[in-house]
């Protein structure tokens, strides 16, 4: 009878990863195994009494999945070779010195350096095996650190050690003896980047992801710290309002933010746990990912009713549970200065859940690049729901044709957009693709499945667009204005503005007013700050901006009216002739 089906009561109380790691294990094809994400956390086991125990994953693997079982053997660069037990490395310690008399300084044999150890491990382990087919002796070796032993990057450029760990590896994952003896072989990541992809690509290795904790299992640990007397919550939060809201954490954080806290000899606040989340998830992220704070709603929008009306019934479908009927995610677009990124923030303050922004995760040094944004998507996998703002998303995503950097952007482009397009994750992870350039934005991401519903952005098309956004950026900046006929001020100095031009022109009239010891706002600094203003010297640009908005928009309703009636044939024609006039491509 199989592992599997032996200790099937046992297997079906692991979690989903650990099942899976030991269902493959008990099938018996594979000898090398790669288990990356949250492995340097603390991982939860539940006993039969139902109490619960956390463990490092070297003490998981071996505890809970093998049962300290056979040979248990650990290796990483810094400590060498290690056994679970001294009884272990006592046998291994005999049966190489009796193998090996001609060896002077025994310690060779537990070396950190990768050659002579594996060399060593890989003859012990083969004299280990039953001569007995009927008898079994279960072999694992664990080796941490995997990418400090099969680091990525081209083959030219290994060194001997690395060319020698890769192939040992690559020739270990299918040796039929290993296979046949029950011998295995478990690299520990945090990201599959970050190791040689002739190793990580490899069919034969078996590929397990650890995620991040669950809100039941931050639950349960709370419970434990609770317990333990570690942890004392602020009057009416439970363990589960914190469990909830600590999404994006993995228990080696959670149990620091606890300790910190407790050594304070404070109670455990919300407002604490907000703010020590949002530091923890931008240090993990180390610095990839910004957190975007904002005390706006859709309320503080002023025009832009038609998008504004999508996301209310977006929010509202969120809040009453129906993820299934949101977009993947949205391509907003539309001229330089018509607030596509503040109402987007406003979304993100409307239904409550955190905005995070991509920063740039591009690395000079290969392989960085994959690495920076594994670890990204990780993170938004574990901090579910949220929002995701890409600015500038023409130029931050690259495509799939990108040349001259050894493949990186190809890589890391169809990284992206697989995960874009990952349904397990529709309204729990949105995507807002913003630009003024949608047309340069590839297909792959902006197709449906991805960025599903594209909403345009334009100036004000009227004087009464134009003085209802005059108001909202009062309340907006919370300025003290002195009424005065705003319709007349546009009537006079007619301009196409936009709303970052009437939010400068709001700043220039509010500094006018503090250098005449005013903390009001009057017409004549108005007027004098409107007077002065000077028109973007890009017209051509804006134009070209607008008629790819319009293209590229899925509603009339939210186009200006000069746009909505021109056919797309016309629309094209001119969008050629800017392209042309500007030096672009067509």
């Amino acid at each position: 009878m199989g592992y599997y089906r032996e200790n099937q009561d046992y297997i079906d109380t692991l979690p989903d990863w650990a099942r899976e790691f030991a269902y493959k294990y008990g099938s018996k094809t594979a000898n090398l195994y790669i288990l990356h994400g949250n492995i340097r956390d603390y991982l939860p086991h539940k006993s039969n009494a139902g109490e619960f125990t956390f463990t490092r994953i070297q003490d998981y693997i071996a505890e809970r999945i093998f049962g300290n079982q056979n040979i248990i053997v650990y290796y990483d660069r810094s400590s060498g070779v290690m056994f679970l037990t001294e009884d272990m490395a006592l046998e291994y310690q005999k049966t190489m010195e009796k193998k090996y008399p001609d060896i002077e300084d025994p310690s060779d044999f537990m070396s950190p350096n990768p050659e002579e150890s594996f060399f060593y491990l890989e003859k012990y382990f083969l004299s280990r095996i039953p001569a007995d087919k009927h008898e079994n002796c279960r072999m694992v070796l664990i080796i941490d650190y995997a990418e400090t032993i099969v680091p990525p990057g081209d083959l030219g450029r290994y060194s001997e050690e690395d060319r020698f760990c890769l192939v040992t590896l690559n020739r270990w994952a299918v040796n039929p003896l290993f296979t046949s003896g029950d011998i295995s072989i478990i690299l520990l990541t945090e990201n599959l980047a970050d190791i040689s992809p002739r190793l990580a690509g490899s069919p034969a290795a078996v590929k397990v992801s650890v995620p991040f904790p669950g809100e039941g299992v931050r639950k349960d640990f709370l419970d434990f710290k609770l317990r333990d007397g570690r942890l004392i919550l602020d009057r009416g939060l439970s363990a589960m309002q914190v469990a909830a809201v600590t999404n994006g954490l993995n228990l080696m954080n959670l149990n620091r933010l606890i300790s910190e806290n407790f050594e304070t000899s404070e109670v455990l606040t919300m407002d604490y746990l907000r703010q020590k989340k949002k530091d923890i998830i931008e240090t993990e992220a180390a610095g990839l990912l910004e957190f975007l704070e904002t005390s706006f709603d859709l309320s503080h929008v002023s025009g832009h009713s038609f998008v504004k009306k999508r996301f209310k019934n977006a929010a509202r479908a969120i809040k009453i549970g129906r993820l299934d009927v949101l977009p993947m995610g949205y391509l907003i677009a539309g001229p330089v200065g018509t607030g596509k990124s503040f109402i987007v923030s406003a979304f993100a303050g409307e239904i409550g859940i955190p905005m995070v922004k991509f920063r740039n995760f591009r690395s000079k040094w290969q392989g960085d690049t994959e690495s920076n944004l594994e670890r990204i998507l990780n993170i938004l996998k574990s901090m579910a729901p949220v929002a995701v703002m890409i600015d500038e998303a023409d130029a931050f995503l690259g495509d799939r044709d990108q040349e001259g950097d050894a493949g990186t952007s190809n890589r890391v482009f169809a990284q992206i957009a697989s995960f874009m397009g990952n349904t397990e994750y529709r309204g729990r992870i949105i995507w807002f693709l913003i630009t003024c350039r949608p047309d340069l934005v590839p297909i792959d991401l902006k197709r449906q499945g991805r960025a599903e519903e594209h909403l345009a952005l334009f100036y004000p098309d009227s004087d009464e667009e134009r003085e209802d956004l005059f108001k909202t950026l009062v309340r907006k900046l919370d300025l003290d204005i002195r009424n005065f006929p705003v319709p007349e001020l546009f009537k006079k100095y007619k301009h196409e503005y936009s709303g970052a031009d009437l939010e400068a022109l709001l700043i220039r009239a509010k500094l006018l007013a503090a250098m005449d010891n005013r903390v009001f706002i009057r017409r004549d600094d108005m007027e004098e700050a409107m007077a002065d203003f000077v028109p973007a010297a890009y017209p051509h640009e804006i134009e070209l901006q607008n008629l790819v908005a319009t293209v590229e928009c899925t509603s009339k309703e939210m186009l200006p009216e000069r746009l909505r009636k021109k056919p797309r044939s016309e629309l094209s024609r001119e969008i050629q002739e800017i392209k042309l006039l500007l030096g672009e491509r067509g």
